[in-house]
């Protein structure tokens, strides 16, 4: 990774460096009327108090909503034949009305989300609004390796699927999908030696992609290589929230060093996992009493919200919101936008501490591991573990006072909520998700861990 000292951007130096009041760039913040994108407010003028904040994106104009919709999991329902799951396309339909109703309107997909249903369940909801009145952000993921789909015509095969399936002639925000995984070589092979990647320069000059961009996971050199090349990139999609800005683990790297490398070229940041995989959105009792103490009203998940949203480099924060009350206080928090002040910022340092300090798995619940060749649902019991220690529903030991409470917690919580088949117990050790998981979770281990600790619980067994 590049180190320089005069442009590292320290925890403390996050606000006043980067936030919503430094005048280093050209992307205003600005309140605009959802019917029509025009501005109620300019540069200097604040935000409309009561609506959703917007970012201009300063290559293109564009005024996009601060709270941007991750279409990555969309609402499942049981086919009417009972044959499997399908995508809920009424509700997908309610969610994307209330959320243009509402301000929002920049929409995340990718033709592998969703168990590769997102794009097309996506198009569908957003073909029943005015095109205009929306952006459609997709991506290039031919990271599966597969030859045909790696070379020129299983890839531009790719780009142009996806246009159909979004029922669109033209794609607002086009991303290279995860440039850092697998490393350089996986790079080139994706879009460099193919091709790919000057027809997609080519596509932005003929205007069918209004914006180019890549979005990161791995290896920083990819990142670094990327932002050195004579491209003017028209954004870019990192994870930041407050744990990653400098605790970044598995594949990521610190937002605090991807987000300085973007302001320094002038490339608005759009953002990925601001509650770190719902675990952000979840925080034991001791770390939610510190936020209670500066903000009673506010939840977990609005401080990572607002914090995730106060960098002005920041065009758009990415939330996957299945639920409509998640959806509502999603918008809620940026309508408008309260930018993290210092002595906030301070507070959510402490929760930082609290949270390294925990024994939390570091899924982000993406999917990509999904699905399993043997049916286990990886995300899901990971999730259950993470959500007892939030509770503090874990148990270190078998002699702790809270034992008995902590052990029922635990096992009538997995089984509802990861039916018995597709739990840890029954996991070979295929090792087929390990090249999957952009946090690089050793989960096979994890999985294995899980299991000996629900079959202590089990057969009350001594810690």
């Amino acid at each position: 990774m590049k180190t320089n000292q005069n442009n590292t951007i320290n925890r403390r130096r996050f606000l006043k460096t980067f936030g919503i009041t430094a005048a280093v760039s050209g992307m205003a913040l600005v309140g605009c009327d959802p019917k029509n994108g025009k501005a109620v407010g300019g540069k200097g003028s604040g935000i409309a108090s009561g609506e959703m904040t917007y970012r201009v994106n300063p290559h293109t104009g564009d005024r996009v909503s601060l709270l941007g919709y991750g279409c990555m999991r969309w609402p499942l329902r049981q086919r009417a034949d009972g044959n499997g799951e399908e995508i809920d396309q009424d509700a997908v339909n309610d969610l994307v009305d209330y959320a243009i109703a509402h301000g929002v309107n920049y929409f995340d997909t990718s033709p592998v989300y969703v168990r590769g249903w997102s794009e097309k369940a996506t198009g569908i909801a957003l073909s029943r609004h005015p095109r205009e009145s929306y952006f459609i952000a997709t991506k290039m993921s031919n990271f599966a390796n597969d030859p045909q789909l790696r070379s020129f015509e299983g890839s531009s095969a790719l780009y142009y699927k996806s246009m159909e399936d979004l029922q669109v002639d033209y794609i607002d925000y086009y991303l290279l999908h995860g440039i850092g995984m697998d490393g350089m070589d996986a790079f080139r092979g994706r879009f460099i030696d193919n091709g790919i990647l000057d027809f997609l320069l080519k596509e932005r000059q003929a205007g069918r992609i209004r914006n180019l961009g890549f979005s990161y996971h791995g290896d920083i050199e990819v990142y670094d290589y990327l932002l050195s090349l004579d491209i003017q990139w028209d954004f870019a999609q990192i994870q930041l929230n407050y744990i990653d800005w400098q605790n970044a683990t598995g594949r990521n790297t610190n937002a605090e060093y991807l987000y300085g490398e973007l302001v320094k070229r002038n490339v608005p940041a759009v953002i990925m996992e601001p509650l770190l995989g719902g675990r952000l959105g979840r925080l034991n009792p001791h770390a939610l009493a510190i936020l209670k103490e500066e903000r009673p009203e506010d939840s977990a998940a609005a401080w990572a919200f607002r914090y995730a949203g106060t960098p002005e480099h920041v065009l758009t924060v990415l939330s996957g919101m299945v639920y409509m009350e998640h959806l509502q206080e999603n918008v809620q928090t940026y309508s408008p936008l309260i930018p993290v002040n210092q002595q906030e910022n301070e507070a959510l340092e402490k929760v930082t501490e609290l949270m390294l300090r925990s024994d939390y798995i570091a899924c982000t619940e993406c999917q990509y591991c999904m699905p399993c060749p043997y049916g286990l649902d990886i995300p899901g019991t990971f999730a259950h573990y993470n959500r007892c220690i939030s509770e503090e529903n874990l148990s270190k030991s078998s002699q702790d006072p809270n034992y008995v409470k902590a052990r029922r917690a635990f096992l009538i919580g997995y089984d509802r909520s990861v039916p018995k088949l597709r739990q840890a117990n029954h996991c070979i050790g295929c090792d087929q998700c390990l090249a999957k998981c952009p946090q690089k979770i050793e989960i096979v281990q994890e999985m294995q861990r899980i299991d000996l600790y629900a079959e202590r619980l089990k057969q009350r067994l001594a810690f």
